[in-house]
């Protein structure tokens, strides 16, 4: 008599949709190019990370600075919405201070590091890597100037340069917060430097008051 064979059958492999795809080779660069920064990675480490061959990878990237520039613009769009987010119009201007502060703190404590590839690109010097880097500065500094235009005397050029302040010390701040271990609890950290930024904010010429008064 005949034995079934019932020995498991070779699992098939699940196919995954394109977006899907994506995503997990995005994953999976993201975390070679942190690990070991843009020159040092290569394709075929960032194919074993994402556990698929290189064929399947250069069929959704052409190549690694395609990649790299994929999640850059992944993380730029990260830090601008959490930043815009900020900006809710039912919030005051103390609050949206605070809320600008937070996005960049929240942005660098995120699991993956994405913050490295846009404040510590070992490709910076790449156009289209600085053109990202400082679209996304710009574009952060805009959303603070609209606020700080609506509240005080100060020209268009001034609240830009404001602003560009406000964001630059937010997310130095924000790295040197993690880069030390984080010796204090995010939540006080952020209260620390929004109560720096707004104490200098607050003390602009409001819009309509008196000069001499301020």
């Amino acid at each position: 008599m005949a034995i079934d064979d019932e020995r498991p059958a070779a699992p098939s492999r699940t196919r995954l949709p394109r977006s899907a795809r994506r995503a997990q080779l995005l994953a999976a660069a993201q975390a070679v190019f942190v690990e070991s920064g843009y020159h040092a990675a290569g394709m075929d480490e960032i194919a074993e990370q994402a556990g698929v061959s290189k064929p399947v990878l250069y069929q959704h990237f052409p190549g690694k600075r395609e990649l790299y520039l994929a999640l850059l613009d992944k993380a730029d769009e990260a830090i601008v919405a959490e930043v815009l987010s900020g900006m809710d119009v039912s919030r005051d201007n103390k609050e949206r201070v605070v809320a600008t502060i937070s996005a960049y703190f929240a942005f660098v404590a995120r699991e993956g590091a994405a913050y490295r590839l846009v404040f510590e690109s070992d490709l910076v010097n790449d156009p289209q890597v600085r053109s990202r880097i400082d679209a996304v500065q710009e574009h952060c500094a805009q959303a603070v100037a609209a606020v700080i235009r609506t509240d005080t005397d100060c020209s268009q050029a001034q609240a830009l340069l404001l602003a560009t302040g406000v964001v630059g010390m937010a997310q130095i701040a924000a790295r040197q917060w993690l880069s030390s271990g984080e010796q204090m609890p995010q939540e006080e950290a952020v209260r620390l430097v929004a109560q720096l930024a707004w104490r200098g904010m607050r003390g602009l010429p409001r819009t309509g008051s008196d000069p001499a008064a301020n």
